[in-house]
């Protein structure tokens, strides 16, 4: 693949003499061959020009979910992926949450062959537990040799304390990362919103904030005794952050991510009953959200994460109590991240943390591979449901204002662009 981008604001901090220069690439066989105030048009080059272009490293999403093997009527792969693409995502970690559950080398196998010859680029989760049902140890050496960037049921709370105990201790022996949701499932009973106001006000079953940071409390003390290295993936309560903190001033091992909704939405939206925005962890409080855009901006917090999670239409317009849980993230990032963040922090959040799970930072050199997103961040606009690529419409960024526009990515030496 051989293109010429045209003058393009590169938004890139890591890269202090190109950082918010204009410049144009000359990228062949998908690599950067040239980066230049002005390059002149190459023969049989096609070239990339846009108003307002913007170029960044490509981003990076740590949880996304797409259905396929087993759950197709809520996304395949192949469409998830250009989802990705579009998205501005050339870097994907796939969820667990898959018929069957990838639990062997050979689980893995299926998704890496299903996601070849794409601009984005799939790396699989392995099972923690057999079929996540949190009572043995999945194959976790197999599937860390078979490509596994961590270990981790799903949104499943990790119950048996002495599992984690010993996932932790084995996986050490190979540099395996053990991933724990937080949350203790007897605290949380049958909650399926924050427990505050709202939920009493509506009517609905709460969950308290200490059914989060109970389990994080846990997990700190055995990752304390045993060592090793744990993720946290999408935290919501501003105990959370602090308890991470110290737990990172101790120098254990930790680090944990945030999805967006739970920055940039609380748990007032709960007021009309829409059904897409029943996520877990729940949206929670204005004070909640202020601490986890805290903790990113000082560190404490280590990434953002969509936590895409397509559900198709009966999974969602059935009552409140009975409908699955999740929206979609992947289309709205960019553009709800960077109007509550800014431009050069929501780029930071977005192309940071693949050294956690093992993989490369790419970089913006001559001689690189060229791994990039290509975008517009001045429109203003409402996403609507014109704005939704997933086979699945669950997003509660409906009729949000955000502000940017991805045009896609050139990545893994291929492009993918809007249409």
């Amino acid at each position: 693949m051989n293109l010429l981008v045209k003058n393009a604001t590169i938004i890139c901090p890591q890269e202090k003499s190109l950082h918010q220069k204009k410049r144009d690439f000359y990228i062949k066989n998908g690599r950067i061959e040239k980066i230049a105030t002005k390059i002149d048009s190459q023969k049989n080059t096609p070239e990339v020009s846009f108003t307002n272009l913007h170029v960044s490293l490509g981003w990076f999403d740590s949880s996304v979910s797409f259905g396929e093997p087993g759950y197709e009527e809520r996304e395949t792969i192949a469409n998830g992926l250009q989802v990705a693409a579009k998205s501005g995502f050339t870097d994907i970690l796939l969820n667990t949450n898959t018929h069957p559950i990838p639990n062997t080398g050979a689980d893995l196998g299926f998704l890496r062959d299903a996601a070849k010859n794409f601009a984005t680029r799939l790396y699989p989760y392995g099972s923690l537990t057999i079929n996540g049902k949190g009572e043995a140890l999945a194959e976790l050496f197999d599937m860390k040799n078979s490509g596994a960037v961590a270990f981790y049921d799903y949104k499943t709370p990790i119950t048996n304390s002495n599992l984690l105990k010993v996932a932790l201790l084995y996986a050490q022996n190979f540099d395996g990362l053990v991933c724990s949701f937080p949350e203790d499932h007897s605290i949380r009973g049958k909650g399926i919103v924050h427990e505050g106001e709202v939920s009493t006000r509506q009517g609905l079953k709460g969950i308290p904030t200490l059914a989060e940071e109970l389990q994080i409390v846990r997990d700190l003390f055995i990752l304390e005794y045993t060592g090793g290295k744990l993720h946290i993936p999408t935290v919501s309560t501003a105990r959370s952050v602090k308890l991470i903190a110290e737990a990172k001033k101790k120098g254990l091992d930790v680090t944990a991510s945030v999805a967006i909704h739970n920055l940039v939405t609380t748990d007032e939206t709960l007021a009309n009953f829409d059904t897409n925005f029943k996520v877990t962890p729940p949206l929670r409080t204005k004070k909640d959200t202020a601490a986890l855009l805290k903790g990113l901006q000082n560190g404490t917090l280590d990434l953002v994460t969509t936590d895409h999670s397509p559900m198709d239409i009966e999974e969602k317009r059935i009552e409140f109590d009975n409908a699955a849980y999740g929206t979609l993230g992947l289309e709205s990032a960019f553009g709800a991240l960077q109007k509550l963040c800014g431009l050069e922090l929501t780029i930071a959040l977005l192309t940071k943390g693949r050294e956690r799970f093992g993989m490369e930072t790419p970089k913006l050199k001559e001689g690189e591979p060229a791994n990039l997103t290509l975008f517009n961040p001045e429109p203003e606009y409402e996403f609507t449901k014109e704005d939704i690529l997933s086979k699945s419409k669950n997003s509660l960024f409906l009729g949000q204002s955000l502000r940017g526009k991805v045009i896609g990515v050139i990545s893994n030496g291929k492009k993918q662009f809007h249409d």
